[in-house]
């Protein structure tokens, strides 16, 4: 007999903004905290803003680990 899972709800995701669009939490963020969140393979980026946000995120932080799927 197949009896129905109850569906737990995590305390934590009435914390959760409503909306799902990850660019209107960015464009928040930015506008309101001046918290910055870009990819740098971003296309909206040319060559020379991608290595900049490359460089600045090696710098901070080190560089990024060669994943391979």
């Amino acid at each position: 007999m197949n009896a129905p899972n109850p569906h737990y709800r995590c305390p934590l995701g009435r914390l959760q903004p409503d909306r799902a669009d990850p660019e209107a939490i960015k464009r928040e963020g930015w506008r309101e905290q001046g918290i910055l969140v870009i990819s740098p393979e971003d296309e909206r980026l040319d060559w020379i803003e991608r290595e900049f946000i490359q460089r600045i995120g090696e710098r901070l932080y080190g560089r990024r680990e060669v994943r391979h799927d």
